[in-house]
C-alpha cells in the first residue's frame, strides 16, 4: 500500500493527510508535537524535522514527502533554510516526490493577475527567504536528485485557516464587534480556501506533469469588505463593521508582539490589489477554486 509522509500539523497538512488517507493511502504526519487527525489510515508522529537522519528513516519508501511545515511567522529568514533543507533532503534520500506548500511572497509587489512565470522579484526577509527555499528544490530537480514542485497558496479561508482574516476579521463579526484590519477592504485580493488547496497538493503529487515547476492553488478573487459580508450573511449576524488599521496603530501593536512588524512587507498584498491566475491548476488537474460561499459555511460548520 503507497504511503506518503506530510510534514506539518496545521489546517493544510490535516486537510491533506485526510485527502490521501480517504484514498486508501497510509499517511505518517510528522510534526513536533505528534499531532494529527483520527483515522486509521494516519500515523502522528512526533519528529523534530531538522533532524535529517530521523526525518530520511521515517521517509524511507514514502511515495511523496508533502512540506506543509510553518514555524513562527517572524522566525522564517533564521528557522525555513535548515527546516526546508532538511525536508528536501529527507526526500531525496527517500527517492520520493517532494511537494512544498508555498506562498505568494515571492514575487514582491507585483501587477496581477500574476502567473507562475513572474519572476521572484520580493525584496523583504520573508519573500526572499519563500523564493530562496522554491529555488533550492528546482535546483534539486533539475539536477535529477529529486521530483519536486510548488503549490502557492494565497490568504487561506475555511475550517482551521490561520491568517489575516481568520483571526482579525471572521472572530470580530460573528461576534458583532467592530474590526480593526490591516488592509484596505475593498480592493481584490487572492484567498484559498485549505481544502482546494489540499486537493492542488494532492494532484500535483500524483501526476507526472507536476513536476518541476511552481502552480498557484485554486483562487478565490475578493475584498476583505466582501469576504466578510458573506460570512455575516450566511452566519445570520449583523453587517460588519470593518475599519483600516492605521501605520501609527500597527506600529504600537508592533511593540507588543513580532507578529505584528511583519505586517510591513506584505502591505503591497493589503493595500493594493494583488490578484493571481490560477487557472493552469484548473486546466491541468481540474481542481478549482470553490464557491466563496461553500468555503464560508464549512468554516462555520467546524466552529
Amino acid at each position: 500500500m503507497p504511503f506518503h509522509v506530510v510534514v506539518g500539523r496545521g489546517a493544510t497538512a490535516t486537510a491533506t493527510a485526510l485527502l490521501l488517507a480517504g484514498a486508501g493511502d497510509r499517511v505518517r504526519m510528522a510534526s513536533r508535537s505528534g499531532a494529527g487527525p483520527e483515522h486509521p489510515l494516519i500515523e502522528p508522529i512526533a519528529l523534530d524535522a531538522t533532524d535529517t537522519g530521523a526525518l530520511s528513516r521515517l521517509a524511507e519508501g514514502a511515495e511523496t514527502v508533502f512540506n506543509a511545515a510553518a514555524p513562527a511567522y517572524h522566525t522564517w529568514p533564521d528557522l525555513l533554510p535548515p527546516l526546508f533543507g532538511s525536508i528536501l533532503t529527507a526526500a531525496e534520500r527517500s527517492g520520493a516526490g517532494y511537494v512544498m506548500l508555498g506562498n505568494l511572497y515571492g514575487y514582491g509587489p507585483a501587477d496581477g493577475p500574476v502567473t507562475e512565470d513572474h519572476p521572484l522579484e520580493a525584496t523583504g526577509p520573508k519573500g526572499r527567504v519563500r523564493a530562496e527555499m522554491w529555488l533550492r528544490a528546482k535546483e534539486a530537480h533539475d539536477a535529477g536528485r529529486v521530483r519536486a514542485a510548488e503549490v502557492r497558496a494565497g490568504q487561506f479561508l475555511g475550517a482551521g485557516a490561520y491568517s489575516v482574516f481568520t483571526l482579525m476579521v471572521q472572530p470580530k463579526v460573528l461576534a458583532g464587534r467592530p474590526a480593526l484590519v490591516p488592509a484596505e477592504l475593498d480592493v481584490p485580493h487572492a484567498y484559498s480556501a485549505i481544502g482546494d488547496t489540499a486537493r492542488a497538493l494532492v494532484a500535483v503529487a500524483r501526476d507526472g506533469r507536476g513536476w518541476g515547476r511552481p502552480w498557484h492553488a485554486p483562487t478565490i478573487t475578493a475584498s476583505v469588505r466582501e469576504v466578510a459580508e458573506r460570512l455575516a450573511a450566511l452566519a445570520g449576524v449583523p453587517e460588519p463593521r470593518l475599519d483600516t488599521m492605521t501605520d501609527r496603530e500597527l506600529t504600537l501593536l508592533s511593540l507588543t508582539d513580532p507578529f505584528w512588524d511583519e505586517m510591513w512587507e506584505t502591505q503591497h498584498m493589503s493595500h493594493r490589489p494583488f490578484t493571481v491566475d490560477s487557472s493552469p491548476m484548473e486546466e491541468t488537474f481540474g481542481v478549482a477554486a470553490s464557491p466563496l460561499d461553500d468555503v464560508l459555511k464549512e468554516a462555520l460548520s467546524h466552529m
